[in-house]
């Protein structure tokens, strides 16, 4: 297998040496200059400071060397790839009309009271086909790719019945599957998002799902995680704490949509032992600390908070109070369409007084623990060669742009992007 030599870089941010909770001051961070990776294959096979990348840099340009050199030819900082680990991007439909609504003084309760809403986007997915999914997914995936992010959690959750539930998952293992380049999809089933009208009662409908559908999405291995929204308007406490104990005994990890409109869910992650509690937006000093002792990552997710014009989830605090913060889109048709997350994460970072080391982990090293991914998030040997740089000479650059400054180098699996995603196969 083929050996490559990537460098120097002005700055590598690696993220190593990181403690897995709590404030992180930039000193902390790990940073190598004028220094490069060696890849094989789809892993990083070292990590070389300056004096080490010159001397590899010489054994490279010896005749009949094994060992391939991408030189860099301008200043470039390198990260890991960045990882979002909550999205909602598998859908069909759009619903710009109700953004309208919302921005001229409509809530997102009154608008889904009327049958918009999470109703509005079922209906248009139940009605495309598992290709057509595939299709859009692939496409807003791929626009991912292209801003950073290497990894990407991918919920069902607009089918809520049997049939569109499966379709979806079927669509989001098609894509990561059989499509290069992508990002690592990792799928969750959310087929508790709200109860459809089919059904007369929540728990009803929570019974069906542990009855019906669980059992085959665990079959076919469609996903390993499940996730419920706790919140008005969807389901409450005391019913997610069965349906979820219900998943986990079936071998499914649990999520939990906790705490966006009021409290209640992450009391749900805590009890149950859920890997993640998303949203937190009203979350409080109490639920921190239930969060923190079962060892609960918070995720935040900038993204609705900006969609809706609600305030963000106090991620200061939650980095004080001790938790494990993540940082995702929560990219979805209704509330956070943008889907840009390191523009949203830098503008998390403002409103919040994150540090870029805080930043920088809750979008790598510690959204890859929220996703329960041990292989990838920093720059170390033996993990994923997913890597991106940006043209700047210090990592203090790119989060000052606020989203505006792209990367200019992404390697997926070792491979570096540079071409549009092909057909959505078989």
């Amino acid at each position: 297998m083929a050996k490559q030599l990537l460098g120097p870089f002005a700055e590598m941010v690696t993220m190593d040496h990181l403690p897995e909770k709590g404030p992180l001051l930039d000193e902390r961070l790990e940073i190598i200059r004028d220094g490069g990776v060696i890849i094989e294959g789809d892993r990083i096979l070292d990590v070389l400071d300056e004096e080490r990348f010159k001397q590899v840099k010489a054994l490279a340009e010896m005749k009949g060397s094994p060992l391939g050199h991408t030189p860099i030819r301008r200043k470039m900082v390198l990260l890991p790839g960045l990882i979002d680990c909550h999205t909602h991007i598998c859908y069909a439909g759009s619903r710009a009309k109700e953004y309208s609504k919302r921005i001229s003084g409509e809530s997102y309760l009154q608008i889904s009271e009327r049958g918009g809403g999470i109703m509005s986007t079922v209906r248009s997915t139940r009605q495309a086909t598992e290709e057509e999914l595939a299709s859009t997914l692939a496409e807003r995936a791929f626009e991912h790719l292209l801003r950073g992010v290497t990894t990407c959690e991918v919920k069902s959750g607009y089918g809520l019945d049997l049939e569109t539930e499966i379709k979806m998952l079927r669509a989001i293992r098609r894509v990561d599957g059989s499509i290069d380049p992508m990002p690592r999809l990792v799928p969750t089933c959310l087929a508790a998002h709200v109860r459809p009208p089919e059904f007369r009662t929540d728990q009803q409908y929570l019974d069906f799902l542990v009855s019906k559908l669980l059992p085959p999405v665990k079959r076919e291995g469609l996903a390993n995680r499940v996730d419920i929204y706790v919140d008005r308007g969807a389901f409450a406490p005391e019913l997610a704490d069965g349906y979820l104990f219900q998943a986990k005994n079936m071998g499914f990890t649990p999520v939990v949509h906790a705490d966006q409109f009021v409290v209640g869910g992450a009391a749900v992650a805590a009890r149950v032992g859920a890997i993640s509690a998303d949203h937190l937006e009203r979350s409080t000093e109490r639920e921190f600390k239930w969060l923190r002792d079962k060892g609960v990552v918070a995720v935040a997710l900038p993204g609705s908070s900006l969609g809706l014009g609600d305030p963000f989830a106090p991620a200061r605090h939650m980095l004080d109070a001790g938790l494990c913060v993540a940082i995702a889109s929560d990219w979805n048709p209704g509330t956070a369409p943008m889907g840009g997350l390191l523009t949203q994460a830098s503008l998390l970072s403002a409103n919040q007084r994150l540090t870029a080391a805080e930043t920088f982990a809750g979008l790598t090293i510690r959204a890859a623990r929220a996703l329960g991914l041990e292989d990838r998030g920093a720059i170390m040997t033996d993990h994923l060669a997913d890597l991106i740089g940006f043209n700047c000479d210090s990592y203090e650059e790119i989060l000052y742009r606020q989203g505006a400054l792209s990367p200019s180098l992404i390697i997926k699996g070792g491979k570096r992007i540079m071409r549009a995603p092909g057909p959505t196969g078989g």
